[in-house]
């Protein structure tokens, strides 16, 4: 009796089937397959199943998923799948975006008719967290000076995205060359870049960072930022007289770095000039197609001995360019016809009116002789059409933060005036430059309160803000000076002010306010005022020579003894 109970217990150990261990290391978010194959031509297709943990004496362990050989009769998650050739005894299981969780044993069960015969195999699956997969980076808007870019978070692999990386290059530069910016705010889904030349061609790419690595760049953006006014006037302008009633005028492009697009004509401004005149006659204009790098047109119909100043300026299809310095030429007196090429002249429209201001330039001599002189010029300008109604107030532009490159901002819309507000639009320009050469406008929808930007050039800029509706624009907001710094300085410094128009509209609606606070304020500030005059008259009988007077608000002292007892 014990020896058959001894044949049974030795025949069941032997034929529980073959149990192996295979090792199978992934990342987060992967798809990953534990392979399981049994010889379908000689049983034909058989049941079977898997389970997480180690297989038991029957079935599976916490089964996630069965099959009858044909078909999936049961499944714990539809992740879980067979992608496999069932009718040729594969019976993998295909796990899709694997998460840390899934990590374990996992054990497969093929039922092989007879007793103590089915066939077991065991896999250990380790998965470790990644990097994040690759941005879906997509333009939104793109401007003269600036791009506006959007993107969908990925997937973070595994661990939460922590930051993202921009890098902007020239189009024909290697990426070795590109700017790295960072935007340390993981939960932004889009950013603003600044301070781009207009009329060029950028690259673009962006990585998604967190704590395992850097994610595979993004797709590539190719970009050609808008084109501006040129930003510099043309150069070497030179004047001559070749007969009594016209004037040759030469002159070469502005430099290449300035034209900010491609040139399509030049506007020739010229009057008759005379420095001991009361008023400066209107100026009178020649447009001429932007042909070559030396260009040149006669001036004709002028008066005989008479002096002119010229000014010339580049056009591009976003509008003219600053004027070149004044060049002044005199006109042959009347000695015999000469025959010149007739022009003609574009007279000025009636929408335009004249400003005078003064100016002080140095002439340029021309062959029949010129002087240099102080004068008055006339600068030409559009007449503005007055609003029917009321525009907006400004909105209140505050600084949030600036980390980095990286400036975050954010406003509250004034009062909407006669029609809702229909749109934002921010300025951004160098500190120490005029607002009329602002070197960013940037639109916002009307609900849009917040926006993040990179400034790529360490540098200090002044922002403001204006408000849109169907009426007109408002006034400017407060203006925010911003300092970004080089990254090894590790601090960026903000100077938030208040423009002019928001102090004044501020006060108007806290007059009361201020009353009822001055009169405590001053009566303590007097007080102060005479203990302090007590106070020092006691120090300079102690101690002789002592002076002592208020500057901008603060206390400075000079004498020979501290003011130890203050």
């Amino acid at each position: 009796m014990k020896f058959i109970t001894l044949c049974c217990c030795l025949l069941f150990w032997v034929n529980t089937g073959d149990v192996s261990a295979n090792p199978i290391i992934t990342t987060v978010g992967t798809d990953v397959t534990l392979r399981c194959k049994y010889d379908a031509g000689y049983y034909g297709q058989l049941p079977f199943c898997w389970g997480r943990g180690n297989i038991p004496k029957s079935g599976c362990a916490n089964e996630v998923l069965r099959s009858d050989g044909t078909n999936v009769l049961s499944r714990q998650s539809e992740r879980y799948a067979l992608t496999g050739n069932l009718g040729a005894g594969e019976a993998s299981l295909t796990i899709r975006q694997v998460q840390e969780s899934d990590s374990g044993i996992y054990g497969c069960r093929i039922d092989i008719p007879g007793w103590f015969n089915d066939q077991k195999l065991e896999i250990t699956l380790t998965v470790k967290p990644g990097r994040p997969f690759p941005l879906k980076v997509e333009t939104r808007e793109v401007r003269e000076r600036t791009i506006t870019v959007r993107w969908t978070p990925p997937f973070n692999g595994g661990r939460p995205i922590t930051a993202y990386k921009v890098d902007l290059k020239n189009k024909y530069a290697s990426w070795d060359t590109a700017k790295r910016t960072e935007v340390p705010q993981a939960h932004l889904t889009q950013v603003t870049l600044v301070d781009l030349r207009p009329a060029k061609t950028y690259n673009l790419r962006m990585f998604a960072v967190n704590n395992v690595g850097l994610s595979e760049p993004s797709n590539v953006l190719i970009f050609t930022t808008k084109e501006a006014a040129p930003e510099g006037p043309p150069v070497d302008v030179q004047l001559e007289a070749p007969s009594f009633d016209c004037i040759q005028v030469t002159w070469k492009p502005p430099k290449v770095e300035l034209r900010n697009g491609v040139l399509r004509s030049y506007v020739v401004n010229y009057r008759e000039y005379d420095p001991a005149a009361q008023q400066l006659p209107k100026w009178q204009q020649l447009t001429v197609a932007a042909m070559s790098e030396g260009q040149s047109v006669n001036l004709t119909h002028l008066k005989t001995s008479t002096q002119y100043s010229v000014q010339v300026q580049a056009k591009t299809n976003a509008g003219k360019g600053p004027f070149s310095a004044p060049a002044f030429c005199t006109t042959l007196d009347k000695v015999k016809e000469t025959t010149v090429a007739t022009t003609l002249l574009s007279s000025t429209t009636a929408s335009t009116k004249l400003k005078e201001y003064t100016g002080s330039t140095s002439a340029h001599t021309a062959s029949a002789g010129t002087v240099s002189t102080s004068t008055v010029w006339d600068e030409i300008s559009l007449k503005s059409t007055t609003l029917p109604a009321v525009p907006p107030d400004p909105p209140v532009i505050l600084l949030n933060e600036v980390i980095d490159n990286t400036i975050s901002l954010s406003w509250t819309p004034g009062c909407e005036g006669d029609s809702p507000i229909t749109a934002f639009y921010l300025e951004y320009k160098a500190a120490n430059a005029s607002w009329d050469y602002s070197k960013a406008i940037i639109d916002f929808s009307s609900n849009e309160t917040e926006a993040t930007i990179i400034e790529i050039n360490p540098s200090t800029y002044s922002i403001r803000m204006f408000a849109k509706n169907s009426l007109g624009t408002s006034e400017a907001s407060n203006v925010l000076t911003v300092t970004i710094e080089e990254r090894d300085q590790q601090t960026s410094s903000r100077t938030p002010t208040t423009s002019t128009a928001t102090t004044v509209s501020t006060e108007a609606r806290s007059g009361v306010h201020t009353s009822a606070i001055a009169v405590p304020v001053v009566l303590v500030i007097l007080i102060v005022a005479a203990l302090a005059i007590w106070q020092l008259r006691r120090i300079k009988q102690r101690n002789g020579s002592l002076n002592m007077w208020l500057a901008n608000g603060a206390i400075h002292y000079k004498g020979s003894e501290p003011l130890q007892e203050l």
